[in-house]
């Protein structure tokens, strides 16, 4: 099995994990449900203790290697152990992308971030000449590197650089002849 299904089927479990969670908060009352959130609570603070001292163990190049794999790297960050913060992993992830978005016309550039709310505010640059889906195209990239390197983010703002068309002068007003009868 390669390295992105096995990340593909983690996060599925994730995923399940989350919905059973969400099951379990309907189905129980307010002290059961207090439980299980102090469990899951303990188990992750018990992991969270384990990769803290597997980062303390292991050579600064294998942490690198670490942080690089997608899964390894959103455990840091969920954990508050990644050795970037939030703004240079943004910037490596776009720079991941930056020679795929030039070679269609396009760039990106960060406005802003939203730390506490998981809000990225980006400028997209440029497209691609006589592309429709540039546009789109050259978003999804970006999406999917910032999603990658920065799970912590949950919404992109992208603000439309397309300037506004220039009316052209003179303007010639036509009027619908009305009606007479």
């Amino acid at each position: 099995m390669s390295e992105r299904s096995d990340a593909a089927d983690l996060r599925a479990v994730g995923d399940r994990m989350e919905a059973v969670l969400g099951e379990l908060r309907e189905s129980l009352d307010q002290r059961a449900w207090e439980r299980v959130e102090e469990a899951v609570g303990l188990v992750s603070e018990l992991y969270g203790g384990g990769l803290e001292r597997v980062l303390e163990l292991v050579s600064d190049d294998v942490v690198e290697r670490l942080v690089a794999d997608d899964l390894v790297g959103s455990l840091l960050v969920l954990h508050g152990l990644h050795p970037l913060d939030l703004e240079a992993r943004i910037g490596a992830a776009l720079d991941s992308v930056r020679h795929y978005m030039e070679s269609h016309g396009g760039s990106v550039e960060v406005l802003g971030i939203d730390e506490d709310e998981g809000v990225l505010l980006l400028k997209m640059l440029g497209s691609c000449d006589g592309c429709p889906s540039s546009s789109v195209t050259l978003q999804l990239a970006v999406k999917q590197a910032i999603d990658e390197a920065a799970p912590e983010i949950v919404h992109i703002n992208v603000v439309d650089d397309t300037p506004a068309p220039e009316p052209t002068w003179p303007v010639t007003l036509t009027r619908k002849p009305v009606a007479t009868g």
